[in-house]
């Protein structure tokens, strides 16, 4: 659990570090180096943005997941849990009353 926790930190780090700003500033360098075209450049930049949004679902997902079953191990109730317990006592509430109406 602690090395997949830090895994999903470096992958973190990682994809954060690959903002937009940041890849068209290494687009700029290299065109000006002579390492890449604009068009080359251009679609540098969108493949890689591309891949960091998709490293940034693909981590909330992890992360989602992760607390989702340290929750279910700590046996702690879900919004959907709470939400069936307020159903079955408004239920329970309705039934109760209506017998005490015809009591």
């Amino acid at each position: 659990m602690k090395e997949m926790l830090k895994n999903i930190f470096y992958i973190g780090a990682g994809a954060a570090f690959l903002t937009k700003e940041k890849l068209e500033e290494l687009k700029t360098d290299l065109i000006e180096k002579g390492k890449m075209t604009q068009d080359e450049g251009r679609q540098f930049v969108d493949d890689m943005v591309k891949k960091s949004e998709d490293v940034k679902t693909q981590l909330e997902k992890q992360v989602q997941d992760t607390v989702a079953e340290q929750l279910k191990k700590m046996n702690v109730a879900s919004s959907d849990d709470v939400a069936e317990l307020r159903t079955q006592i408004e239920d329970l509430r309705s039934t109760i009353e209506k017998n005490q109406a015809e009591g």
